[in-house]
């Protein structure tokens, strides 16, 4: 009967997950040991078996038998009468071995062995908490709004773990009410008063890159990589991908057919414009890619300054600078250059011609070439010297002699 009040609070450290069996007896026998050592000054001669699984345990003495008149030490010693008594073949010398009951150490012993159990148990499982989720950080985790406040949302695990969503890691346009589904991302674990404190994100663009893992299997595979991912939460991303295999479309893939991969990714993200970029080291590319749906005439990169100035058609300059600056902003954070909008000085009364207009004259892998600079018409081209033209292209200088002669002909 002395031990059944402890039976509850063994079964609840018995359901403790991912704690070694090692690390359980090993607390449990410490707090019996400062119990023992509370109660008798040592407990060097005790031996303490447990039995976590049957939320059971023993406690025996080992005292050394001495002449009655020799006894000295009660809690080392037992007189030879008093070891006669238990079993009568004993003699001085030997060592008897007796079984300490809980009701010897009296109401309040036993209540703070209780007490310091409970206290341990509940110091593993944060210990526990913090180890697991130290572990998922980077990691999405599911989870239920159960409390919302003005700073923070307190979100429940499957477990019951409590987790926070700070205001500053939710989408502006983010609304959750008591008993809504939330998916977030682990950015930050700490122990705060001794309580592991799990911070989620959705506003991170590691949340953004996880559900793309989720939704697109060539990105989970490693056929496709995600370069790099820039946001401003619940406006617009743009995330540039690559692909290892020259048959997978990364952009195609990350889309899926008519958007189905996407789509799921906007909706979770409040409907976030999302641009998937084909990344690319050619770096007017990069950047022409980057200021997408805008067209560019012409690119001159100042490499030292990491600067970009962009000349587009006066129609598509607020395309390239978007609603409130954020495509431009979005382009420079990607491409790592920052990014100068200058309306084209080509007269507008000029005509000027398509760069596929010379496909009968001009090979097509020559016209590429020059589309790749970031020239998609001839006076592109001719806005360009021929030294730049020859350093910014892998074209010979006397195909690039022909193709200036070709576009100022059609000009003449």
């Amino acid at each position: 009967m002395d031990n059944l009040n402890l039976i509850d609070t063994f079964s609840e450290f018995k359901e403790l997950k991912n704690i070694d069996r090692a690390t359980m007896m090993s607390v449990l026998e410490d707090v019996f040991r400062s119990v023992l050592q509370k109660q008798y000054g040592t407990d060097e001669n005790f031996d303490v078996i447990i039995n976590p699984d049957k939320g059971d345990f023993e406690i025996w003495r080992n005292r050394e038998v001495v002449e009655d008149k020799d006894l000295t030490d009660p809690n080392l010693q037992i007189s030879l009468s008093e070891a006669k008594k238990i079993d009568t073949d004993y003699e001085v010398g030997e060592e008897v071995s007796d079984e300490v009951r809980l009701v010897h150490f009296g109401r309040r012993a036993i209540l703070n062995l209780r007490q310091n159990l409970a206290a341990r148990i509940l110091e593993l499982e944060k210990d526990n908490i913090y180890t697991i989720y130290k572990s998922k950080v980077g990691d999405i985790v599911t989870g239920e709004v159960y409390q919302i406040w003005k700073r923070e949302i307190l979100v429940l695990d499957d477990e019951g773990n409590e987790l926070l969503l700070p205001k500053a890691e939710q989408i502006p346009s983010d609304f959750f009410r008591k008993g809504d589904t939330i998916r977030a991302v682990v950015v930050r674990v700490e122990m705060k008063n001794n309580n592991p404190q799990i911070i989620l994100s959705r506003t991170s663009p590691v949340f953004l890159e996880r559900l793309f893992e989720l939704e697109v299997p060539e990105i989970f595979d490693g056929l496709i990589t995600i370069k790099k991912i820039v946001r401003v939460p619940g406006e617009r991303a743009k995330v540039a991908v690559e692909s290892y295999d020259e048959r997978v479309d990364p952009v195609g893939a990350c889309v899926g057919m008519k958007g189905s991969r996407i789509h799921g990714i906007v909706r979770e993200l409040r409907n976030e414009n999302i641009d998937v970029i084909n990344f690319t080291n050619n770096l007017q590319l990069y950047i022409q890619r980057a200021l997408n749906p805008a067209k560019i005439s012409t690119i001159k990169i100042n490499e030292e300054d990491k600067r970009a100035e962009v000349y587009l058609k006066p129609e598509e300059v607020s395309l390239a600078i978007g609603k409130g600056g954020l495509n431009i902003r979005l382009a420079s954070q990607l491409t790592g250059y920052e990014i100068d909008v200058y309306r084209d000085q080509i007269e507008e009364d000029d005509e000027d011609v398509n760069l596929d207009e010379f496909s009968d004259e001009i090979e097509d892998w020559i016209l590429d070439e020059l589309k790749a600079i970031g020239c998609d018409t001839a006076k592109n081209v001719l806005s360009l010297s021929r030294e730049e033209l020859i350093k910014r292209t892998d074209l010979e200088e006397e195909t690039i002699d022909e193709v200036l002669r070709i576009f100022k002909t059609e000009f003449e």
